[in-house]
Formats: structure tokens, C-alpha cells, sequence
């Protein structure tokens, strides 16, 4: 099924505010997302590929509050993919996200979100803010499915006849949703959707930041970041150290 999705490219048709650029299958468009940031771009673009056994896509967001804040956009992507899912996968398949950006179908890892930003001061705006989706639609590498246990793909899991443009597409029109709600009303529904979706609240983590804290994820802060319980003490981590290349300064 997916190889006949494929022998025809359709093109892909994404909402108001957002411009598609499709980019080949080895050009990374987390990478690409970020250069034409860096360079000056507007808000909203969307640069994506698409190959047989991924989908990898990533958009520009120009924040108008400080970092701290302007993460919330990494949430909106990550509950706007869920509810895609809920739109086009069989009503048995389960998402649930992460709070580094783990993307889970029916508990298994199969994609993930990932985050930069041009300042990593968590108290200044940054010029700009690129968020990255990663979904696997086959199994990924040479070894065998039980090699990686923990992992999945939306073929695995019954959701091999979704449409990969139809899901990038369903991905950017439920998270400008969540964006417009944020701004015109408040983070509080985001808030309530999330926790429902959260994996791994109530239990022991360890999460894979420079000083691999651990403890148990008891909940999240008005900014979305973690709290996270060692003995008698908690602590809060904020969500911009899920930036790539290391905690904030």
C-alpha cells in the first residue's frame, strides 16, 4: 500500500500562514528549517520530505514572547500530531508524547519532535524558533523488529494506508489550531490536552539531558516544565533544555 502512494507524488496543501517547500529525501529538513531561519525567512515555513519509510518535516516560528514562553509552540506540535492521528489512524491506535519529544504510537517509540531556537537565554526573545517532526512509517535499520523493542512504526501498528501527505498536512492544520487558540485565548486547554497524553507521569525517569537527571515525573509547570521528584525534593526543569546541542545558558 504505501509502495502505491508513492509511484504518483501528490502535493501537499497546508493552511493559512504556513508555506511548503519540499526538500529530497537526504537533505534533513530540521537542518534546512534552521538555516533559512538563521538567514531570514518568514514565519510559518514549512520544509518537509517525505520517502517511503519516513516523513520528516519542521516549521519556522517567529516568537514574540521570551524563550521560556515561546517553547509552548514545541506542545502545540506535539498535541497537534496526536490529534492528526485521531483524525486519520483506526480508532484503536493510541498516541501519546513525551516530554523530551518522544512520539509513542500504541506505547511503542516511533518518531519524535525536535526544538532550536536562535538564543538559548530563557528570558529573551529569540529572533526565531524551528520545531521538527520525525515519524517512522517503516521499520528503521538493518536488524531484526525484536532488536529494538521499544520501537514501532505507523505500518506496525495498523496505520500502514494513511496517506503521509495527508498526515503532514492534518499535522499543520490541527497544530495552527492549537496556535490561534493559544493566542487568542490561553495556554489552558493545551494544558488539559497534554496531560492526557503525557507518557510516563507517576513513574521513574531518567531523562537523556547533559546531567541525565532521574526521579519521578510528578507533573508540569505553567510553562510546561517538568517536575520532577528525587526524595524529599522537587525540582523543576524547564522545557527549553530539551533544546538541541545542550542545556540553555
Amino acid at each position: 500500500m504505501i509502495d502505491d502512494i508513492f509511484e504518483v507524488p501528490m502535493p501537499a496543501t497546508f493552511p493559512p500562514l504556513f508555506t511548503g517547500e519540499a526538500v529530497s529525501g537526504s537533505t534533513d529538513p530540521f537542518a534546512k528549517a534552521c538555516t533559512q531561519a538563521i538567514i531570514g525567512c518568514d514565519a510559518g515555513l514549512l520544509v518537509h520530505s517525505i520517502t517511503p519509510d519516513r516523513i520528516r518535516a519542521a516549521i519556522v516560528f517567529a516568537p514574540e514572547t521570551p524563550l521560556e514562553k515561546a517553547m509552548i509552540a514545541m506542545i502545540a506540535c506535539g498535541v497537534g500530531f496526536q490529534n492528526a492521528m485521531g483524525a486519520l489512524a483506526p480508532p484503536e491506535v493510541g498516541v501519546h508524547l513525551g516530554w523530551q519529544g518522544e512520539i509513542y504510537v500504541n506505547g511503542g517509540r516511533s518518531g519524535r519532535l525536535r526544538v532550536a531556537a536562535s538564543d538559548r537565554n530563557a528570558e529573551k526573545m529569540p529572533n526565531w524558533l524551528v520545531v521538527g517532526l520525525e515519524i517512522d512509517l517503516l521499520p528503521q535499520g538493518d536488524g531484526e523488529t525484536g532488536d529494538n523493542p521499544n520501537d514501532t512504526c505507523l505500518m506496525m501498528e495498523g496505520c500502514g494506508d494513511i496517506s503521509p501527505i495527508r498526515l503532514l498536512e492534518a499535522w499543520s492544520r490541527h497544530t495552527l489550531v492549537w496556535l490561534n487558540d493559544i493566542e487568542t485565548d490561553s495556554p489552558r486547554a493545551l494544558h488539559e490536552q497534554w496531560r492526557g497524553l503525557a507518557k510516563g507521569v507517576g513513574e521513574e525517569i531518567t531523562l537523556t539531558l547533559p546531567d541525565s537527571p532521574s526521579g519521578t515525573f510528578v507533573g508540569i509547570d505553567e510553562d510546561f516544565g517538568m517536575l520532577l521528584k528525587t526524595g524529599a525534593d522537587t525540582r523543576i526543569i524547564p522545557l527549553f533544555h530539551c533544546l538541541e546541542n545542550g542545556e540553555t545558558s
